[in-house]
């Protein structure tokens, strides 16, 4: 049986499907928070309604049908039986409200892309591949304001103003990963965390960095934008691990 029809009467299934996997392999690599930390995918024209994790509840045991459904303009939310985390409602409704070309987000504190959110200077310079893919690509908070609640939310999404910046380094917390399907969001997730190690690993050398000229860091951008279906096949395989595991992320 295929794991995209055990549950054929629940809404947006494929959809919740790959954000489980999503949380799985997250948790796999140890970029999670414990009960901490939050995915959101838009499942409405203007992003208000959207599929996320159930509050406190570690990503290595979420599966599709745990995802519950938020509306984004409904003020009643916090108040029912499966409220979201008040952070996760401050922070991913303030930015589905504002932020509609935010069809998916994914917020963690992985600990190479948190340890660059700390640095006085937090820029990620283009020192290889992986963090030229990112090129002009960031938005950088400097103003971290506490818990993400609704005011902090709010804040946060009205910096992505660049459609191209995609990316959210958030001064003194972590990182916001924007896109536009799970498989797109994760695979640049994924990325930056390997980006921010790589950088973070050369600063600890002591040594010289050499860094890609601007011309070239941003030909590589274009590139890795343009390259053909790496985030699908990435969640794929993701996926086809799981199963093999008989993993019930699926259900």
């Amino acid at each position: 049986m295929s794991v995209t029809h055990l549950k054929p009467n629940m809404d947006h299934w494929q959809e919740r499907v790959d954000l489980a996997a999503a949380f799985r392999w997250t948790a796999r690599l140890n970029m999670h928070e414990g009960v901490a930390n939050h995915f959101s995918l838009a499942i409405n024209d203007d992003g208000t309604k959207f599929l996320m994790n159930p509050n406190q509840k570690h990503f290595a045991r979420i599966k599709a049908s745990d995802l519950i459904l938020v509306d984004a303009n409904d003020p009643e939310t916090l108040s029912g039986p499966d409220a979201p985390d008040p952070t996760a409602w401050g922070l991913h409704g303030g930015l589905h409200r504002h932020c509609a070309h935010a069809r998916c987000a994914m917020h963690v504190h992985s600990i190479h892309a948190t340890v660059l959110a700390c640095l006085a200077d937090p820029t990620l310079p283009p020192i290889d591949q992986n963090c030229a893919t990112f090129y002009n690509r960031i938005a950088y908070d400097g103003d971290y304001g506490g818990l993400a609640f609704e005011d902090e939310g709010i804040r946060c999404a009205q910096l992505f103003t660049d459609p191209k910046q995609k990316v959210m380094v958030m001064g003194n917390h972590g990182i916001m990963i924007i896109g536009d399907t799970v498989a797109e969001t994760f695979n640049r997730l994924y990325y930056f965390e390997r980006a921010a190690e790589t950088y973070i690993r050369a600063l600890q050398t002591g040594r010289p960095l050499k860094v890609l000229s601007d011309e070239i860091a941003e030909k590589t951008a274009q590139e890795l934008e343009a390259y053909p279906e790496q985030d699908t096949r990435h969640l794929a395989e993701l996926k086809a691990i799981l199963d093999g595991e008989g993993s019930d992320y699926a259900h």
